[in-house]
């Protein structure tokens, strides 16, 4: 039996993430390690986009895909949001994958396929959202409190993604968090969907940090900040 094939992209937001590795170390270990855990086959090359989450112009990943059809191999990526969190762009991206009769795998959420990647659009566009909310909440608290702010134009990817791992280690920090944690990831291990893992915390009296009800978005949260 021939090994599965898989292509392999990644994606950076700025030069000095693909000058440092930052974020992409992390991507290359996570998909070297599924490779040699599940016995896979790379095809040569990979592909590398230094772009920003929002920019739909992607020629790395265009090449990508032509290299997909070219060896009948799958698109893997270590993490969905390196694709896009935008909506309307996984979308296309479905049913360019469809109509070139390529399929992908995204490590972080290994049932996602172009028939769920519309599902997963929509979350990966809901938690897209959240981080822009939490970011202008905690400038907004900052000017409240006298900080003063820098201008518009030096609130660069890099100072964004500071804010998001700030709210993401609080987050972690929380002990209904890291309790609800614990519950999830056994689940997570024996391949329970994101839906049958919030049934169960619900279920079982676990409640989020507000004292709401888990939904399926809320389990990602938590999955992606202790793995992420």
């Amino acid at each position: 039996m021939k090994p599965d094939k898989y292509v392999v992209y990644y994606r950076v937001s700025t030069k000095q993430q693909g000058a440092s590795g930052l974020g992409l170390e992390a991507q290359k270990a996570a998909v070297e390690s599924f490779l040699q855990s599940n016995k896979c086959e790379e095809i040569p090359p990979s592909f590398t986009e230094i772009e920003s989450g929002k920019n739909g112009n992607r020629p790395q990943l265009r090449k990508a895909i032509d290299r997909c059809k070219q060896t009948g191999s799958t698109l893997l990526i270590a993490k969905l949001d390196r694709l896009s969190r935008n909506v309307a762009f996984l979308f296309n991206l479905r049913d360019e994958l469809q109509a070139a009769g390529v399929d992908f795998r995204a490590l972080d959420l290994p049932e996602a396929n172009t028939m769920t990647l519309a599902i997963m659009a929509g979350m990966a566009q809901q938690e897209r959202e959240l981080i822009s909310e939490r970011t202008r909440a905690g400038l907004q608290a900052a000017k409240a409190r006298g900080q003063k702010l820098g201008s518009p134009q030096n609130l660069t990817d890099e100072a964004r993604a500071k804010a998001h791992a700030s709210t993401s280690r609080k987050a972690r920090e929380d002990q209904s968090v890291r309790h609800a944690w614990h519950y999830i990831k056994p689940l997570r291990s024996e391949g329970l969907s994101w839906a049958k893992i919030a049934s169960r915390l619900n279920d079982e009296g676990y409640r989020t940090r507000t004292g709401k009800l888990f939904q399926p978005q809320s389990v990602l949260n938590i999955y992606n900040r202790f793995t992420g």
